[in-house]
């Protein structure tokens, strides 16, 4: 029997963490959540447990609010990178979850990295 779309997004987001946590231990993790109307990212430290520094579309400051395009998540990417600078983390891996790595999570990645992240 087929899978449903969320079975399908549960298992893509347990391998992809899998390999992750087995490859990158110690690093710090950027993790990345996409809805229907915005799109979120959070560094965070596994092993202390804390998110080390966050940013989202709904942020008043970044002028994108209610918006979800490939802009947006730009916005949001060159946030999180400046706000990781300040939090002195220049290292981290990048984790997509389950979400496929195009589009609007691409374009946050992408910007991340010119804003300075290293993956």
């Amino acid at each position: 029997m087929a899978n449903s779309k969320r079975q399908l997004f549960l298992k893509r987001r347990l391998r992809v963490r899998n390999k992750l946590r087995k490859m990158n231990a110690g690093r710090v993790r950027l993790s990345v959540h996409r809805s229907n109307k915005n799109i979120s990212v959070q560094l965070i430290d596994d092993v202390q447990g804390k998110t080390l520094a966050a940013a989202s579309s709904l942020e008043k400051a970044l002028g994108v609010v209610g918006k979800n395009n490939v802009e947006a998540a730009a916005k949001v990417g060159a946030a999180i990178a400046e706000r990781a600078k300040q939090a002195g983390v220049e290292e981290c891996y990048f984790d997509r979850g389950g979400f496929l790595y195009h589009g609007k999570v691409k374009a946050l990645a992408d910007a991340a990295r010119e804003g300075g992240l290293k993956f």
